[in-house]
């Protein structure tokens, strides 16, 4: 909005001026935006579908406010903007505007003049990456820098990091650590539940006998501990034990295998005994009968399985690919006890295994999804196919190269880390999309020459913006949480990567494979015709101003040649 002012003083601009000088700068800046914002939307649209109940409520969340965003961005700011302007113009005070300052400001007032960093990016910065040399390392640095983000991005693992959300002054971090060391036999908790009662009646002697079933298998999956009097309780085992002992005394009628001969007397004999206040008390909680007591709905058997953790660079992480591995064995072998009532495994740890188990290709999937929607709205809206693949592949790179330094980093795929990986996906568009559509509305045949004009146009802006993202988060770099320290991290590497890739390496892809301008482009102006132009226009100022008539007492003294001698 400022630059459109250049070379006009605030003062001589009435209103009708200051609301074209505002659509001036729509028109050029709006595009990018719309862009940015598009691309943006789209992925995180795409992403809210996803499998994680996290990652799309946060994806939703985020596409709504982009909207938001660009709408009060392309009305509301613009609209500031013009009124503000009128403000500096009629010399109002900032806060109480009401009021207009006694004296005028003495600056000198021309608008918008190429600023340091500006400077910086066309006499340093793209004469350094487009000269030939330049180029060849630019190649060379990102191809090893890709090749590093591959390697990474293939190593990169899903890991139970609920640990790390202790933070690490907590006497719960000690507690866990005794644990692994003291007690590594005890951990999550697994039931067993059976349903229909008729069929539990069938399937007594089975179900009494369960703990033969599952020995053995502590040392690989489904990795369930060696059932003992303190991990493994079966009100049908406690139950045969009572009757065997108590049975006849407490009047209960068993035929040849112990058990009642009927289902009502089984039925009868299991509510007493497991009772609140019978011999099986603790028990009571492992049956649910109908609401009249004369049916058993279901019981569980509850077991327990192994710590299951592991050493991931000094840190003991509960180890999701065992946690994965043993819920499904489980699975498997409960679905195989086809002499038993019917059955199915459930542990509270579950329900974050499930989550383990979709994350990895959940985040693969997304990412996908959310790069080709940018692709294709880049396509669109840039309208050039190889601007719009090479602002795609920039942005693509950029992401496996942020997994990549992940892994460097010692973070791992789980449920923070992948909402911040696909938020990834929209910022660093925003570093690429503005210099690709730059690029592609400054004229002429020297690709150099576009894409240094680009640097120099919106470089400064971009880089702007990445610095105030991260400086927003670095605080949160020293954080003793796990959730804000990650998010830092990450979005540090999102903003410098992105940077990298669009002021670095997209300039010179662009200046190699760039495409011909569109057809209403803008030719560029060079610095020297910008100073050849102002300097010529200082000189017809310095012209009019030495314009002095000689005043003499008689007109005869006025000769021709003294005449312009004084208007030179």
């Amino acid at each position: 909005f400022d630059r459109e002012r250049e070379g006009v003083a605030r003062a001589s601009e009435d209103d009708t001026s200051l609301i074209q000088r505002g659509a001036r700068a729509l028109s050029r800046a709006g595009a990018s935006i719309t862009v940015t914002s598009l691309t943006d939307l789209v992925a995180f649209a795409i992403s809210s579908s996803s499998a994680l109940p996290a990652l799309a409520s946060f994806c939703a969340f985020a596409s709504i406010n982009i909207f938001f965003l660009w709408v009060l961005s392309a009305t509301f700011f613009v609209a500031c903007m013009v009124i503000d302007e009128k403000r500096q113009r009629d010399n109002r005070r900032d806060c109480l505007c009401c009021f207009t300052r006694k004296q005028e400001i003495e600056v000198e007032d021309t608008g918008s003049k190429e600023g340091f960093l500006s400077r910086y990016f066309r006499k340093y910065h793209a004469p350094a990456i487009l000269s030939k040399p330049g180029k060849v390392w630019t190649l060379i640095f990102f191809s090893a820098l890709f090749a590093f983000g591959m390697y990474g991005t293939i190593k990169l693992p899903v890991e139970d990091s609920a640990r790390n959300f202790i933070p690490v002054d907590s006497y719960i971090k000690d507690y866990s650590e005794a644990a692994d060391e003291y007690f590594p036999s005890s951990g999550e908790s697994l039931y067993i539940t059976f349903t229909n009662g008729e069929e539990i009646y069938k399937s007594r002697e089975g179900l009494a006998t369960l703990d033969t079933r599952l020995r053995g298998l502590s040392e690989e999956p489904p990795y369930i501990a060696e059932p003992n009097e303190y991990n493994y309780q079966n009100v049908m085992a406690g139950l045969k034990d009572y009757l065997a002992e108590d049975g006849a005394s407490i009047g209960v009628l068993t035929g040849d295998d112990g058990w009642p001969t009927n289902y009502e007397d089984f039925v009868a004999t299991l509510r007493s005994y497991a009772q609140f206040m019978g011999p099986g008390a603790k028990y009571a909680q492992d049956i649910a009968l109908s609401s009249d007591g004369s049916t058993i709905e279901a019981l569980r058997v509850k077991a327990e399985y192994v710590r299951l953790t592991k050493s991931y660079r000094g840190e003991v992480l509960d180890d999701a690919s065992r946690q994965i591995a043993a819920m499904d064995a489980t699975r498997v072998m409960v679905n195989s006890w086809t002499d038993l009532a019917p059955a199915f495994p459930y542990s509270a740890k579950f329900i974050d295994i499930e989550g383990f188990k979709i994350i990895n290709s959940e985040l693969y999937r997304n990412v996908g999804l959310a790069i080709l929607a940018v692709g294709i709205i880049v396509l669109i809206t840039v309208a050039n196919v190889v601007t719009a693949l090479l602002i795609t592949v920039n942005v693509a790179f950029c992401i496996i190269e942020i997994l990549g330094a992940m892994f460097a980093l010692g973070l791992v795929i789980d449920s923070v880390s992948v909402i911040n990986i696909v938020l990834a996906v929209g910022l660093s568009i925003d570093y690429s999309a503005h210099i690709g559509h730059c690029f592609m509305v400054k004229g002429g045949n020297n690709n150099d020459a576009r894409a240094t004009e680009s640097l120099a146009d919106i470089g400064a802006s971009v880089l702007n913006g990445a610095l105030s993202t991260f400086l927003a988060v670095a605080v949160l770099l020293f954080s003793k949480s796990y959730v804000f320290r990650t998010l830092a991290i990450q979005f540090a590497l999102t903003v410098s990567l992105g940077v990298f890739h669009g002021l670095i390496l997209l300039p010179v892809l662009l200046a190699l494979f760039g495409p011909k301008p569109f057809a209403s482009a803008e030719p560029i102006k060079s610095v020297n015709e910008e100073t050849e132009e102002k300097s010529v226009g200082e000189g017809a100022e310095e012209k009019e101003e030495s314009v002095c008539p000689v005043v003499a007492k008689n007109e005869d003294e006025i000769g021709e040649d003294t005449f312009q001698e004084n208007t030179l």
